[in-house]
């Protein structure tokens, strides 16, 4: 025998390697291995897609508000539908402005004309957009990587997030701007790539006409648009100027217009009002839960934006990730939360469904290093880089090959979420353990996120008793004509009376020295409104302090978990004035007597309110009332504050209602 390379000529070829046999059994078990975890993955995350399609058409099915403002953005659509601007001044009535720019509602004018003032239109078109840019995202990764498998479960792990689930089918044009933002990087990855001159401007002004979209959707879009920008200043610096340029100066034009129209409440209400306190450690804590859910795809795409800076150059993809995961520092201020990671999410699933793609069919090259060697002694002869890629009998193509299956079925569990009540989800949540994550049972909903402040606690499907009492609280607009000053739009509008204010933008204004309260605290102390509903009390100090002076609280009904107040115009203006000064100087020798006009029943319910409201202890006495010979009873009730006691009577007129109040010290 002579030699002949490594090897020996004469050998059987089985022979020459002894541990051949051997490592391809090995591959064969682990190859096995890896597809049967990637199927169940699949599964998983298919399961994902299905909950979040009955989400999604429950709430389309909802006639109410089911996120605190969506009927505000149903109202600015009716405004645009009608040819108004929704940019205005909040200090005269109804008190009412929007703080977002005007793309999805102007795309949702055509359903008002067609269908008039209904949420389910809007809330569709929020969740087909989630569903296209899943389909952008499995199609960068199928075109890029040429794996449609994990291009479909990119897609599907979009879907599958606790936050896109949440945001995703409701009338809200977050999502709506994170489609045009994932639509513009598909479009402008590889335009420097792009001979051809003409071809290439076409689609850059693509690609800069939808950045416009995404921002004049909602101001977020800033980053994805400054990372486009700097991404091609990287590649070719006079061409990213030139269109740069051209980008701002359309934008500025949209922008001048807008706000000559509105006669500056388009700067005011957009740009100004914005300006939120900001809470580090809401953005911490949302940081962290994100984490805690994606962990499993944000280790892949952070490597995937290592190996590009590191042995290739970076892409559009990667710059677009580093700026999308920047701006989720802003979803710590007041109002924000977890939708600010949703573009985060986007670009994540993209990076990591490339890394996993181009792990499983073996396209990776390194250089030709020593540890590269080892652990990939049979590169691939394909590969752009003398050290090959990925692929052969080392260790590395073998550890890779199970992490990424597995990865993938880690992350289909961290972000389980589910109904637990239904014919279908009660006995499923049964089965698998899981009971409602809120406490009180107050949604029937499992949810692995937790909650942590800035998170959304929404995600259940509404039941009818939450339809019924949505309606329950329509009746009680309608009995009243005067209009209603509610925390949500939909029980004005079904009620077809005015949407008086938008709370969170007039506290907004307020806290930045935007908003005088004057015109609509009077309108509140004189009554001009039937009845007042409350659900978060996110007024500015002094609406809620005339609230809380003028109207007295008489019921709670309960809608998708939250409770909403209803709050009664009280004693008229004067007579409480009367009582303030009163109670201003009540002492130990007090001796007051009160005539009010508001019915026995309902001054009583004021009177506890009242009392509370200037700080003193009150509770109804157990003693019999005093008889009045066809009116009823006059119940009598104490009240405390410091070292004074009052006695407190009231009894029935043939007008209202007659208040005594006597003082003493107490022992």
């Amino acid at each position: 025998m002579r030699p002949c390379g490594r090897w020996v000529i004469g050998l059987r070829e089985k022979d020459k390697n002894p541990m051949t046999n051997q490592t391809i059994s090995i591959q064969k078990i682990a190859q096995r291995m890896s597809q049967i975890v990637l199927i169940l993955a699949l599964l998983l995350l298919i399961g994902h897609f299905l909950i979040y399609l009955h989400y999604a058409i429950g709430l389309m099915r909802f006639p109410f508000d089911y996120d605190q403002g969506e009927g505000f953005e149903l109202v600015d659509t009716i405004l645009f539908s009608q040819g108004e601007w929704p940019y205005r001044n909040n200090e005269v009535y109804p008190f009412y402005a929007s703080n977002y720019p005007p793309l999805f509602h102007v795309i949702l004018v055509p359903f008002v004309w067609v269908f008039g003032e209904a949420y389910w239109y809007g809330r569709l078109v929020g969740f087909l957009g989630t569903l296209i840019t899943a389909g952008a995202i499995g199609y960068i990764v199928q075109h890029e990587e040429q794996h449609r498998l994990i291009a479909l479960m990119s897609g599907l792990a979009f879907l599958a997030s606790n936050v896109i689930y949440h945001v995703g089918p409701l009338f809200r044009q977050h999502m709506f701007m994170v489609m045009f933002e994932t639509l513009a990087i598909a479009v402008l990855a590889h335009v420097n790539e792009v001979e051809n001159t003409a071809r290439r401007r076409r689609i850059l002004a693509l690609g800069i006409m939808l950045l416009l979209a995404a921002g004049y959707t909602k101001q977020l879009a800033i980053a994805t648009c400054v990372g486009v920008f700097g991404f091609l200043f990287l590649r070719n610096p006079r061409r990213s100027i030139a269109w740069g340029v051209i980008f701002a100066a359309v934008a500025g034009a949209f922008f001048l217009w807008i706000n000559l129209a509105t006669g500056g409440e388009w700067w005011k209400n957009i740009i100004a009002a914005n300006v939120n306190t900001y809470m580090p450690t809401q953005f911490v804590d949302l940081f962290k839960q994100w984490f805690r859910l994606h962990w499993a795809l944000a280790i892949l795409a952070a490597l995937f934006v290592v190996y590009e800076l590191y042995f290739t150059r970076l892409s559009l993809y990667s710059v677009w990730w580093v700026f999308a995961m920047a701006n989720t520092i802003l979803s710590g201020k007041w109002g924000a939360g977890d939708s600010y990671f949703a573009t985060a999410i986007a670009a994540t699933c993209l990076l990591a469904g490339r890394f996993a793609a181009r792990t499983l069919r073996g396209g990776w090259g390194f250089p030709d290093w020593p540890i590269v060697r080892f652990f990939n002694p049979d590169p691939h002869p394909t590969s752009p880089m003398h050290g090959g890629g990925i692929k052969g009998r080392g260790i590395l193509p073998l550890l890779t090959g199970l992490a990424i299956p597995f990865l993938f079925l880690a992350y289909g569990l961290s972000v389980i979420k589910m109904p637990t009540e239904g014919a279908i989800f009660g006995p499923l949540s049964d089965a698998l353990g899981y009971e409602s994550s809120y406490l009180g049972n107050r949604y029937a909903f499992y949810d692995t996120a937790g909650w942590v402040p800035g998170y959304a606690t929404i995600g259940h499907v509404p039941t009818q008793q939450d339809k019924d009492n949505g309606w329950a609280i329509v009746d009680i607009l309608k009995a009243d004509d005067r209009p209603a000053m509610s925390e949500e739009a939909a029980f004005s509008l079904h009620a077809d009376k005015d949407v008086v204010t938008n709370p969170t933008q007039l506290k907004n204004l307020y806290e930045n020295a935007l908003f005088d309260p004057t015109n609509l605290v009077a309108t509140i102390r004189q009554h001009d409104f039937g009845v007042i509903i409350f659900r978060a009390q996110f007024y500015p100090p002094p609406v809620l302090d005339a609230v809380y002076e003028a109207y007295y609280p008489e019921q709670v009904i309960r809608m998708n978990g939250f409770d909403y107040e209803i709050w009664r115009p009280g004693p008229p203006q004067e007579e409480r004035e009367a009582f303030a000064l009163a109670q201003k100087t009540f002492t130990a020798e007090t001796e007051v007597e009160l005539l009010l006009t508001l019915p026995l029943e309902q001054t009583e319910r004021w009177l506890t309110h009242a009392f509370t409201y200037h700080n003193w202890a009150i509770e109804k006495s157990t003693e019999s009332g005093i008889w009045i010979t066809g009116l009823g009873t006059c119940p009598v009730y104490g009240a405390q504050k410091q070292d004074v006691s009052l006695g407190i009577k009231l009894c029935p007129t043939k007008t209202g209602s007659e208040l005594t109040i006597n003082g003493a010290k107490v022992p």
